[in-house]
């Protein structure tokens, strides 16, 4: 299959793409990386009438500390920010989790915003920033607007941003001591989608405090299981009482089944993903 006929425009800055972003007559979609976009037009599961290309945006691609943040470009790729000895430092569950994500030549091109704005339920980026706290900043002609990562998905392949609005960058808040976090995903294969996946920051200062526990490939959006931090939360470690508890919580989540895994053997493989995260935190 090829695409469908299509516009296409490659602006050179930033107020430039929202300009053409604004206009209410067409589907207009935007190209980042274009990983996912691309094969979706070549199926036509997209027909976008206009193309917006903002591999010309120098200005979406950053990595930077400011504000006790770190603040990164839209356009900034996978390989940058596995390369970053910023990411390394400040957000490390980003340098556990980015490997996992898909293969080299994708990381190459795939962008941090072109996730995010996908908003794939069985990818990692949705469940790496809601486990960081992250802000994502929106802009459009209209201005700006920031929206926590745990608002911002809203279901399969759907997002908060609205019409006319891209993602300018994404700010994680620095770690503070005593912050740890785990990953761990199962896939048929390295670099296939995950089948089930989890990632966790928590303070394990005693008794451990401030966890956020997050599923990915389980449902219809990376979901966030305050019943599974309650778990976690005021204890010294999780073993025993506490680890059937925390089991049985997950198994209350809304299991959907895909492609790879029936809701049976995904509600079996966030238990198994959880537990070896957990063990990754306090080995």
């Amino acid at each position: 299959m090829k695409a469908a006929d299509f516009d296409y425009q490659r602006p050179s800055n930033l107020e430039a793409a929202l300009d053409l972003l604004d206009d209410e007559s067409g589907d207009v979609q935007v190209l980042a990386g274009g990983q996912s976009l691309m094969p979706m037009m070549n199926f036509r599961l997209a027909q976008p009438e206009l193309l917006v290309d903002l591999n010309g945006l120098e200005d979406l691609q950053f990595i930077r500390e400011a504000d006790g943040h770190i603040q990164i470009g839209s356009m900034t790729r996978y390989c940058e920010l596995e390369n970053s000895p910023l990411i390394q430092q400040h957000v490390p569950l980003f340098s556990k989790a980015l490997p996992h994500i898909a293969h080299v030549a994708i990381r190459n091109r795939g962008t941090i915003g072109g996730s995010t704005a996908l908003a794939d339920p069985a990818a990692e980026m949705p469940a790496l920033l809601i486990a960081l706290d992250a802000i994502i900043v929106a802009r459009s002609r209209h201005g700006e607007r920031s929206i926590k990562a745990a608002e911002f998905f809203l279901g399969l392949y759907e997002t908060a941003l609205e019409m006319g609005e891209l993602i300018a960058s994404i700010s994680i808040p620095i770690s503070e001591a005593g912050c740890e976090c785990g990953f761990y995903e199962l896939a048929r294969r390295h670099g296939d989608y995950a089948m089930a996946g989890v990632a966790i920051t928590v303070q394990t200062t005693n008794p451990i405090s401030e966890a956020r526990v997050v599923f990915f490939a389980v449902s219809d959006r990376a979901t966030r299981t305050e019943a599974v931090e309650n778990q976690l939360n005021g204890v010294s470690t999780l073993a025993g009482e506490e680890m059937k508890n925390a089991m049985e919580e997950i198994g209350k989540l809304d299991f959907h089944g895909d492609l790879n895994a029936d809701i049976a053997t995904k509600q079996h493989l966030a238990k198994v993903v959880f537990k070896r995260a957990i063990a990754e935190i306090f080995s």
